[in-house]
């Protein structure tokens, strides 16, 4: 064996020392090649190059060779853990399952170095390199490694302060080598226990989905020394007991499965429930929130739960999200709260949307700089029982702001949450679907509000009141009359107290889908030729399209015309045909205003709906909108010290159980078992 220590000082060497694994280098074995760039980089001459960071705002990336398609293959892989690699050829490792992300072990674990360990059959070079927090390359030691004698280096974390990254590249010499296997490991401190963990699932409706993540936790032995129990709470119609293949699944999970099933409470009263029977059960370290329609890497499983084990305090721990439908594309790298417009976003030096086939870790400057988040969404999340025993369950909102509240909630207790890179899963994306005017606004609304009452540290909520009465004032210019009717429901019922969270969870929903049906912008009928024929009353002004404002006083001006045109008569026709066929990512305000009635299609597609200017709708929200939020910012510190003071109460066990309780399907199919 081969042994090089560069460590720096720090850690106890000492024969005595255990070594954990912490983070195996790992391989899909789908031959799917989209994935590939995430897990492997044959363009291994590629050096990441920073600049004045700008590239950091950007995304751009600093080098003219991309990872393409072309270049991906997936016939080198044989196995989850081993790979060949023909001879003379390169193969880098720095890539986002297979790099280890170093700055973050530096930062929230008292880890002060890394061990990577690599294995071959065949005589090759390992080639380590290291990166700074501005995205520079640095080769740290070139190793020749033999044929069973493994090379074993021990590499220090102390330089690694801002952000970084380890990994290593292989290359074959005059003969084919095979990758026989690669990890990352760290030395155990004394009574090291390792934690294990309740997986909790929520579905609504897929239980194809849950059946496919039964056999994926089963097909895992190394996820089942880990696994207390994979949790499913089932709040749809479509059961997932029902579903093919479900007995054989759960079969083989045996006991380490169990399900509930209840009536339907939104994805934060599912995750409450998983929450509640992992500290009920009393035997998991971790529950792991996890949605039901996501596809799962493993690996990122056991990375997430083994970080956890060596934080220096409990700390929420959460995996990034790919997109489904575009393998290598990221959703973000880090979400934080803006406090004054108290609103979700990505972290500002990262890019959304960022694609691995097109710029790969290491030719990407800004993902080299550890990323502090404020949250991580439950796409997937692992919460030590122990943070959920002192500050409680989820929200009873039903669906929207849960996790990120949750967050806030933790870190006002000194807790933080870590998105750790090489944790993460496929999602199913919401960029092709616009949220904010279906069914969902009711609760985008509502639990924005909520939670910057609890959690604004701005006079009367900083800009947010403005910002909704904006919304709002957009929305009724757009013909989407039935978002406001929805958004202003949410308002009305805020000042109603904490006492309508719980009370309303079971029964909000239905209330709201009935509401909706009386408004014609909420009306999608699937089959676009059932519209009546399109006759343009009026020509534009001059032959202009309507265009975006350039300016804020341009803004202001085109909204003050559309709101005088907003109340007078609509113009003969345009009731009995629209006026315009207006695509969805151009349905914006400026357009939709200058209309009297169109045919606007669906964010996903799937159909469209007929939007039509109602003047005295227009009027009667626009009045109701500003009386309630005048009514939200005098009383807003009342309200905000209301809900509170009573956070505690409804985020708890007790209140969550007699939810909990009253929806309950006692016909059951599965139960979990009851300590």
């Amino acid at each position: 064996m081969t042994i090089t220590e560069l460590t720096s000082g720090g850690q106890d060497l000492s024969a005595g020392s255990e070594w954990q694994t912490v983070h195996r280098v790992v391989f899909p074995t789908d031959g799917d090649t989209d994935t590939l760039p995430l897990y492997l980089d044959f363009n291994a001459a590629q050096r990441v190059v920073a600049d004045d960071g700008q590239n950091a705002k950007s995304g751009a990336s600093v080098t003219a060779v991309a990872n393409t398609g072309a270049k991906m293959r997936s016939d080198f892989i044989e196995n989850r853990r081993q790979m060949h690699l023909p001879a003379y050829r390169r193969v880098s490792f720095g890539t986002y399952f297979n790099a280890f992300p170093a700055s973050y072990w530096r930062a929230h674990t008292d880890v002060s170095s890394v061990r990577l360990t690599v294995k071959v059959d065949a005589a090759a070079t390992v080639v380590i390199s290291r990166s700074t927090a501005r995205g520079t390359s640095n080769r740290v030691e070139s190793i020749d490694v033999k044929a069973g004698q493994p090379a074993d280096v021990v590499l220090p974390l102390s330089n690694f302060g801002d952000g970084g990254w380890y990994w290593f590249d292989l290359v074959a010499g005059a003969e084919q080598v095979k990758l026989l296997g690669a990890e990352w490991s760290v030395r155990t401190p004394d009574g090291f226990v390792p934690g294990t963990a309740t997986v909790a699932v929520t579905t609504f409706n897929r239980p194809d989905y849950c059946v496919k993540h039964l056999s994926t936790f089963a097909d895992a032995p190394e996820l089942l020394s880990v696994l207390d129990r994979l949790l499913i709470t089932d709040q749809g119609t479509q059961k997932v007991r029902n579903q093919d293949g479900f007995d054989e699944a759960a079969a083989r999970l045996g006991d380490k499965f169990a399900l509930i099933e209840q009536g339907n409470l939104g994805g934060s009263g599912g995750f409450a429930r998983g929450m509640h029977e992992a500290v009920e059960d009393g035997r998991s370290k971790y529950v792991l929130l996890l949605d039901d329609d996501v596809i799962i890497e493993t690996e990122g499983v056991l990375r997430a739960i083994n970080f956890a084990d060596f934080t220096r305090r409990p700390t929420i721990v959460g995996g990034h999200m790919f997109n489904l439908y575009e393998r290598s594309v990221l959703h973000s790298f880090g979400e934080e709260i803006d406090e004054y417009r108290f609103f979700w976003g990505a972290v500002d030096t990262t890019k959304e949307a960022h694609d691995f086939s097109a710029s790969n870790l290491r030719t990407t400057p800004w993902m080299h700089r550890r990323i502090d988040v404020d949250f991580n969404g439950w796409w997937m999340c692992l919460i030590p029982t122990s943070i959920v025993r002192e500050i409680g369950l989820a929200l009873p909102v039903f669906i929207k702001w849960d996790d990120a509240e949750y967050g806030i909630r933790a870190k006002r207790h000194g807790y933080s949450t870590v998105t750790l890179p090489g944790a993460a899963v496929w999602h199913m994306p919401w960029t092709e679907k616009d949220d904010t005017i279906d069914w969902q606004a009711y609760f985008h609304q509502r639990n924005r509000w909520l939670a910057a009452f609890m959690y604004s540290p701005y006079k009367k909520g900083g800009i947010l009141p403005r910002k909704s009465l904006m919304v709002d004032v957009k929305h009724l210019l757009s013909m989407q009359y039935s978002a406001v009717e929805l958004r202003l429901d949410a308002l009305d019922d805020l000042l109603k107290g904490p006492s309508h969270l719980h009370e309303t969870i079971r029964t909000k929903l239905p209330e709201i889908r009935a509401r909706r049906a009386d408004f014609d912008d909420a009306r999608i009928t699937k089959d676009v030729a059932a519209f009546p024929q399109v006759k343009r009353v009026k020509p534009p002004k001059r032959g202009k399209k309507p265009a975006a404002p350039k300016s804020i006083l341009g803004g202001l001006a085109t909204a003050a015309s559309a709101g005088v045109r907003a109340i007078q008569a609509v113009r003969p026709g345009a009731l009995e045909n629209p006026e315009a066929v207006v695509p969805a990512m151009d349905a914006r305000w400026w357009r939709l205003s200058q209309l009297d009635s169109a045919i606007v299609s669906s964010a996903d597609g799937s159909g469209a709906s007929w939007y039509k200017r109602q003047p005295q709708e227009f009027r009667t929200m626009m009045a109701r909108s500003l009386r309630l939020h005048q009514q939200l910012l005098r009383d807003w510190d009342k309200l905000a010290r209301e809900y509170s003071e009573a956070l505690p109460e409804f985020t708890s066990p007790g209140a969550w159980k007699e939810t909990f309780e009253a929806m309950t399907d006692k016909s059951s199919g599965k139960t979990p078992d009851k300590k």
